[in-house]
């Protein structure tokens, strides 16, 4: 159960970053398929979470 937390911080934590790089950082022009969506900007920092957060699980 513990594993399995740590892997949701990770997404959640992932998704609000994706987000606010979407939100502050972007792409005005339309042309970089990643951070011109908010959503695509959003499932891809929760991967990257649960990527980075599965380093910290024993």
């Amino acid at each position: 159960m513990k594993g399995l937390l740590i892997y949701i911080i990770g997404a959640v934590l992932g998704a609000v970053l994706g987000f606010l790089y979407y939100k502050f950082v972007g792409c005005a022009s339309g042309a970089c398929p990643i951070t011109s969506n908010p959503n695509i900007s959003t499932v891809y920092g929760a991967i990257l979470g649960v990527l980075i957060a599965g380093i910290f699980k024993r």
